[in-house]
């Protein structure tokens, strides 16, 4: 599926979307980093690589304008009689917004393009891997006195465990919409959907296992446990299996509700003063 506000073409459907470079989440990070100066609520990308996936499985397309109001606080955009502007907070400019976005877009296709293919294993490299941070490992590697320096500006404040804060990014876009995560009526479609969240819910809690290996480094200090591990693939595979579903309903219908028809020997609604079967029922 490709970025509601791009359409492709059909050779740019069949094309697989180049990867999004290191550096270029270093950028997404800097952007991020600037705005919290002008909105202190702005997340870290991890968290909106959480929302991005959601987002992506859910049933209904969310327009752009309006995730991003939910997620970075932008203004509505105009109506599409009212004259265009320039203002493109919380974004420092123009510019930046446009760099901001299309770094995005780039991400969204490869994210689709990884949920869209068939893969056995997640170590598939075509398979969908969300950029996360071991935020514990990297703090555990730090020299002794810059860890000590960080450990004491955190204060009381506890690390995020593992793949903790990419949940709690696509927990906050199901609770931003609900009505679009309501379960199907089918029995085994909506226990499939509840399954599927409860293992992203999963995530969103600490990880108070002994820390056994290291997820994103061969030579990395352990840092999570394999009770961790285990439900991070889980939430992944979630993640593929309510894109899968979604696409298999299609978006909600809504339910078209009809007045109650009045009975042949009841007064006409025209308001004629003759029975119903005496005026329009007639017909």
């Amino acid at each position: 599926m490709p970025h509601p506000s791009e359409p492709q073409t059909d050779s740019a459907k069949s094309s697989t979307p180049p990867a999004l470079e290191p550096a270029a989440f270093d950028e997404l990070d800097t952007i991020l980093d600037d705005l919290r100066t002008r909105y202190d609520e702005t997340p870290q990308w991890e968290f909106c690589e959480g929302f991005m996936a959601a987002l992506i499985c859910s049933r209904r397309p969310i327009a752009e304008p309006e995730y991003l109001a939910v997620l970075l606080d932008t203004p509505d955009e105009p109506e599409s009689d009212a004259e265009p502007t320039a203002d493109a907070a919380p974004f420092a400019s123009t510019n930046q917004r446009a760099r901001f976005m299309r770094l995005w877009r780039r991400r969204w296709d490869e994210v689709v393009t990884a949920l869209d293919t068939e893969v056995e294993e997640l170590w598939d490299e075509r398979a969908y891997g969300p950029e996360v941070i071991d935020v514990r490992a990297a703090v555990a590697e730090m020299p002794d006195d810059e860890r000590a320096d960080f450990e004491r500006d955190l204060g009381s404040e506890a690390l995020p465990a593992f793949a903790q804060v990419w949940a709690l990014g696509f927990m906050y876009a199901v609770e931003s919409w609900p009505e679009d995560w309501v379960p199907p009526r089918d029995k085994e479609h909506a226990k499939g959907l509840n399954d599927s969240l409860n293992a992203i819910v999963a995530l969103t809690d600490d990880d108070s296992g002994k820390p056994e290996a290291s997820p994103l480094s061969k030579d990395g200090p352990p840092s999570v446990s394999h009770a961790r591990l285990m439900a991070f693939g889980d939430a992944i595979w979630a993640v593929y299996a309510m894109r899968a579903l979604w696409q298999t309903l299609g978006p909600r219908v809504e339910t078209v509700r009809r007045d109650k028809a009045p009975g042949r020997n009841d007064a006409c609604p025209c308001g004629s003063g003759k029975k119903y079967k005496k005026c329009c029922g007639a017909a």
